[in-house]
């Protein structure tokens, strides 16, 4: 293991996970806020270049200053009824005006933020690698959200991946510059070519294209070398977490489902484990290798 994760000091890693709570409450947000303002403004830019009446429905909130409110009654929350997780174990998932129930995506998103934020500083120590590291896994979360509730991966998040991948490589953060451009090519095209052998043989399309943009950016980010244990890990991963969720639904295979949050948690994976998942197989491979060779 990395000597990162072994020496990291203890202060900074929780520093991080309370910093990711804080940030997981703002993803929240993103998750639910940014696709009907996506949606509203390409209906407003439809209607201008139809020349038709304006829409008189209002624009959906804005990310940033209009205040959270309970979706059932309207109730707007208090500042105390908005701390990331204790609120909502304070509040036992409920509205304290309605009594409503409160979705646990909450809790779950910011739980799984200030995990993902510990584990970049563990794995990169607090330096420009950390930084880098958060605002990946941030970004991730915040896709997979968006694409689990819509089947939607918006290129307002993708795009800014991809060429934040791009721009780390330019200090070879992660990968050199040369990786980093083959890796975005390697992913993009590689699903690419799946989505229309599929649909060439099938008539039937198997994966929005915001996969395709997706994985070209964990390709900018890990390098092309990284595509297919990522392509291979999300399978893996879809196969466990979609069988289990179809089940539970009571739902059959046929169910259309989300590849975005598997290839985002492949991804992450991948950027934080990649070289220990590599040096375990390499350890577990090569001795079979040797007692097999004459």
């Amino acid at each position: 293991m990395p000597d990162a994760l072994l020496a990291g000091p203890a202060t900074a890693i929780v520093a991080a996970a309370l910093f990711g709570l804080l940030v997981g409450s703002f993803l929240n947000v993103v998750i639910l806020r940014l696709p009907p303002r996506l949606f509203w403004a390409w209906r407003r830019d439809a209607r201008e270049l139809l020349e038709l009446p304006a829409d008189p429905a209002p624009a959906p909130p804005g990310l940033v200053l209009a205040r959270s409110a309970c979706p059932h009654c309207g109730h707007r929350l208090a500042w105390f009824e908005n701390v990331p997780l204790v609120s909502w174990l304070a509040l036992r998932g409920r509205c304290s005006a309605c009594k409503g129930p409160i979705s646990r995506q909450y809790p779950l998103v910011e739980a799984l933020t200030a995990l993902a934020f510990a584990l970049v500083v563990w794995r990169f120590g607090t330096g420009l690698e950390a930084a880098a590291g958060l605002v990946f896994v941030a970004l991730l979360i915040a896709l997979s959200g968006i694409d689990w509730r819509t089947r939607y991966l918006p290129d307002d998040l993708t795009y800014p991946l991809l060429w934040l991948g791009l721009l780390a490589s330019l200090g070879t953060l992660f990968v050199t510059p040369q990786q980093a451009i083959l890796g975005a090519l390697a992913g993009y095209l590689s699903l690419w070519s799946v989505y229309w052998a599929f649909k060439l043989a099938t008539g039937k399309e198997g994966m929005g294209h915001g996969d395709f943009k997706l994985l070209a950016a964990l390709g900018a980010w890990c390098g092309a070398t990284a595509i297919l244990p990522i392509v291979l890990l999300s399978s893996l991963v879809g196969a466990l977490i979609g069988g289990i969720g179809l089940a539970v639904q009571g739902r059959d295979r046929a169910t259309p489902i989300p590849f975005g949050p598997f290839l985002a948690i492949a991804g992450a994976i991948w950027f934080l484990f990649g070289s220990d998942l590599m040096a375990l197989y390499w350890g577990l491979m090569l001795p079979a290798g040797a007692a097999a060779a004459p």
